[in-house]
């Protein structure tokens, strides 16, 4: 039997095929096509659960706010949402997807490091819980634009390198976010000399796939060193197991660390905010792939009819993967290059991965792709992005739809929808 500790906890060998949220992994393939990004729902909804009761269990001054970036569907939002989550935004558009979606205004925190004048007045406009001032350039655009007092965070770089990618690190010394230690009286005595802003607290966050809990005290740590407040945004960043052999801090220990290093550092009588993604989706989510062609040379190269135009973690991280063959559980397994459709060398899903005997139109599935992949999404070869359909109590409902050739053309100005067949 496949191993299925990556999968979403529903997942379940159903002869040929595989159950998620009770439904058979062919006939969503059938009815919606592939490639397709698949969300099991009471998975996501338990795990929004998961968060909120272990923070809130130590600290019940808390709030969860998941990380727009890592899921931007307003239709996964919701579901977040309707569990009692916040959200936090960069810029306008995710601040968008989260009034959409139903996140109560007041549970929203936005934060970036280059916010426009239109993402800062969007913020003030929606009244928000927080804006995080990342720069002192936030400084004087809240100041010009609020017309009421704004309650703002101050986002520092703790000057912590963390053992994750580069691309994913987000508080060493040469990050671009936030303002660095030495300047942080500078920047509270700025804001508190503009009558519009009401500073309540302080941001920190140290990026994404952290697996190191001690990186997280040594945070909080730092943030004491600094003036104190009553509000303290912790970020997020933990990270998830991604293959068989990986491991990864549970909720309850990531919790329980945040909880006992504030009280420690911090003192109790304090709000605290955290700002989960990619632990929150990442394996509640699967994408569905069919096998296109197979190619034996001096490597075995399986291609599906996806590739990086819906995963591009592979090229931006080298992120590696798990792929199950479905239905071919008793099958002889073959070292493989699992490989998309598009034109491009680096176009990989997972290098060196055994495939167990994969053939043309065989349904793969990818385990662990529910944290960035719809997010990234893209049109490289004008490829169609995928659906997002939710599975759950046997039913699989649509979320959000698959682009279509009409959506590539949407916005050329002035040019008609070329008529071939089917595909206008």
């Amino acid at each position: 039997m496949p191993d299925l500790s990556l999968l979403p906890p529903s997942a379940a060998v159903d002869g040929e095929d595989l159950r998620i949220g009770g439904c058979l992994l062919q006939d969503v393939a059938r009815e919606f096509g592939t490639p397709a990004y698949v969300i099991d729902e009471q998975a996501l909804r338990q795990r929004a659960r998961e968060y909120a009761g272990a923070l809130a269990s130590r600290h019940p001054r808390s709030l969860v706010c998941f990380a727009a970036k890592a899921y931007p569907s307003a239709s996964v939002i919701r579901i977040l949402a309707e569990e009692g989550l916040g959200c936090d935004v960069v810029g306008g558009g995710e601040l968008r997807i989260a009034l959409a979606a139903g996140v109560a205004p007041a549970k929203i925190v936005m934060h970036g490091n280059a916010k426009t004048d239109d993402d800062i007045r969007a913020a003030l406009d929606a009244r928000i819980g927080y804006i995080a001032v990342d720069g002192f350039d936030d400084i004087e655009r809240i100041g010009r634009l609020a017309r009421g007092r704004a309650p703002v965070l101050l986002r520092v770089n703790p000057g912590i390198d963390s053992p994750t990618h580069a691309a994913l690190a987000t508080g060493g010394p040469g990050a671009k976010f936030g303002v660095p230690a030495a300047q942080v009286p500078e920047a509270i005595a700025r804001m508190r000399a503009v009558p519009a802003i009401d500073l309540r607290g302080l941001h920190v966050h140290l990026g994404s796939q952290i697996l190191e809990l001690d990186q997280f005290e040594a945070a909080v740590a730092m943030l004491a060193s600094l003036e104190r407040f009553g509000v303290y945004d912790l970020g997020g960043g933990l990270g998830v197991r991604y293959v068989p052999g990986g491991t990864a801090p549970s909720v309850e220990r990531y919790a329980a660390m945040l909880a006992a290093a504030a009280r420690r550092h911090l003192g109790e009588d304090i709000e605290i905010l955290i700002e989960p993604g990619r632990s929150v989706v990442a394996r509640c989510g699967v994408t569905l792939y069919r096998v296109v062609t197979v190619k034996r040379s001096s490597r075995v190269h399986v291609a599906v009819d996806g590739g990086m135009g819906d995963n591009l973690e592979p090229s931006l991280y080298g992120q590696r993967f798990a792929p199950l063959v479905v239905g071919r559980w008793d099958a002889e397994p073959v070292l493989a290059d699992l490989v998309g459709r598009h034109c491009e060398s680096g176009d990989v899903i997972t290098p060196d991965v055994p495939l167990a005997s994969p053939r043309v139109g065989d349904l793969v599935v990818v385990p662990v792709t529910g944290a960035y992949c719809f997010t990234m999404s893209n049109n490289y070869n004008a490829a169609l992005r995928p659906p997002v359909v939710l599975c759950g109590g046997g039913e699989a409902r649509l979320a959000v739809r698959r682009e279509t050739y009409a959506d590539l053309f949407a916005r050329e100005a002035g040019l008609p929808v070329p008529g071939i067949g089917s595909l206008a």
